[in-house]
């Protein structure tokens, strides 16, 4: 089983709004997740960033492989280094 940290689209239609969650990579994109770990807002200026960042580590340390675009939300939020 393939684990990925990637987002959930929420929000009306023009107005996303995502969570970050950890699920398994042949489940749908809005489909069954085995844990949600943060938020994502890109509507707002700035962009609301929230990510429990112990559970974003202890994931990446299980294996769990994040998304470009998460990727690149955990270097923002400090859990990757890089």
């Amino acid at each position: 089983m393939s684990v990925r940290i990637r987002l959930k689209r929420l929000g009306a239609k023009k107005a996303p709004f995502y969570r970050i969650v950890v699920a398994d990579s042949r489940t749908a994109r809005n489909g069954k997740s085995i844990e949600e770990i943060g938020y994502y807002n890109p509507t707002v200026d700035p962009a609301d960033l929230k990510i429990d960042t112990e559970a974003a580590a202890k994931w990446i340390s299980n294996g769990a492989q994040p998304s470009d675009t998460v990727k690149a939300l955990l270097k923002k939020a400090g859990v990757i280094k890089g």
